[in-house]
């Protein structure tokens, strides 16, 4: 007897796990798939909202004459912006201008860009072009900080004169142009700064000295910014992509101020400068302050140097001899 009333407790208790566990699976897939549905509706709405968001929104983008600039250029222009595109080339603005408004988009009403042609490496040149930048739709809603020149060469070889000229483009360019429009942004009490920087304004690796220097520099600068611009409700975007196909390379300069003239297996091998043109979008509409846009080596090695400093001082060191005795061979 003893045994039969085990067996029959045991079949019980069998029989109320089965129940439970239909009765937790009936109730976990329909919350399951209630959850999937709702994530699904609000990225759904997201997305749209970012589509209409910059419908008659006066943008301006540096450098948007190639590479980077010029696929912001394309992406912002098709998401109904009003563009002022800036360059040292005037002839390439034109075209540029010509290739967008011939473009068939047909989904958002588009307005021709204006053109304002200047060198961001000019100091004397910034206030004048931020005039006429500020007369072309009377107003600022978002400046990308995007035109910039890369650097290769070893810190002991490279001239002043070549730390100045990176310097100038990358950081006192971008801060002159920034200060120059803040004031209309201040009074407006609207308006969104947005600074292209780079993995290498978050680490430094080697013979990149006076890249990452500017990049570092403009990192800490808009970091500044995006507090003090908090009161007028100005937002400030700083963004940090790994290495993208662009000629970046091909232009960078080297230690005598010559051009390096060589695509990098690295740049070769990036992201499309169409697809991180979509992020900044995405970055920009959903008014995000900090963002990095790279691969899981560059992020964790963001990590590491600030983890374990010593570990990743050690990697640098062991790069920059591999890269060294690659050069010398």
């Amino acid at each position: 007897m003893p045994t039969l009333e085990c067996s029959q407790h045991r079949r019980k208790g069998l029989l109320k796990m089965r129940v439970m566990d239909f009765a937790t699976s009936t109730a976990i897939l329909p919350l399951l798939f209630g959850c999937v549905g709702i994530f699904s509706l609000f990225k759904l709405l997201q997305h749209m909202r970012i589509k209409t968001y910059f419908q008659n929104v006066v943008v301006v983008i540096t450098g948007s004459t190639s590479g980077l600039g010029l696929e912001c250029a394309k992406i912002f222009y098709a998401a109904g912006a009003k563009l002022v595109l800036c360059g040292r080339d005037r002839e390439a603005l034109e075209d540029l201008t010509k290739e967008l408004t011939a473009s068939q988009v047909t989904k958002v009403q588009t307005h021709k860009p204006f053109m304002v042609s200047f060198n961001l490496a000019d100091p004397k040149a910034i206030v004048g072009a931020a005039e006429e930048i500020l007369q072309c739709f009377g107003h600022v809603d978002v400046l990308i900080n995007n035109a910039g020149i890369s650097y290769r060469g070893t810190i002991t070889d490279t001239t002043i004169d070549v730390d100045k000229t990176v310097m100038e483009t990358n950081y006192f360019g971008p801060v002159a142009l920034t200060k120059a429009l803040l004031p209309s942004m201040i009074k407006r009490r609207k308006g969104h700064i947005v600074a292209i920087s780079s993995i290498q304004g978050k680490i430094s690796i080697p013979f990149r000295s006076a890249y990452s220097a500017s990049k570092h520099a403009a990192q800490a600068f808009f970091d500044c910014l995006r507090a003090e611009m908090k009161q007028y409700e100005i937002e400030v975007t700083v963004i940090s992509p790994g290495y993208i196909r662009t000629n970046l390379s091909l232009n960078a300069v080297t230690a005598d101020g010559s051009r390096y003239g060589v695509m990098d297996k690295t740049t070769a091998q990036g992201r499309s400068a169409e697809e991180v043109a979509q992020d900044v979008l995405t970055a920009v509409g959903k008014k995000q302050k900090d963002v990095i846009l790279a691969d899981l080596v560059p992020c964790l090695a963001i990590y590491l140097r600030t983890l374990a400093p010593g570990i990743f001082f050690s990697l640098m060191a062991s790069r920059a001899r591999k890269e060294q005795k690659s050069k010398d061979s």
